[in-house]
């Protein structure tokens, strides 16, 4: 069986509190400049995430990925000639 998984992307006030969402996801990314970090989690589980997480002061903004619901099946994708041609080769 296959958990499906999505991420969410909390921007923070500041970094101080990165340990309070651990309980709610896997960490993935956390940028201290720019003040968000990435957090996967149950898709299920997302929306009751998001609203727990949007009761913390320290959070501004929860955002879903949308990588899921993305197509990445290309249909006119061409390969390019020369590199046809090299692997061909052996190259």
């Amino acid at each position: 069986m296959f958990i499906k998984k999505q991420g969410l992307i909390v921007w923070l006030t500041h970094t101080k509190n990165i340990k309070a969402l651990k309980r709610f996801g896997n960490i993935h990314y956390v940028s201290k400049r720019m003040k968000y970090a990435v957090l996967y989690c149950n898709q299920e589980d997302l929306e009751l995430i998001s609203d727990k997480l949007r009761q913390f002061q320290f959070v501004k903004k929860v955002e879903p990925s949308y990588k899921p619901y993305l197509k990445t099946e290309f249909e006119n994708a061409k390969p390019d000639k020369a590199k046809e041609y090299d692997y061909r080769i052996g190259l």
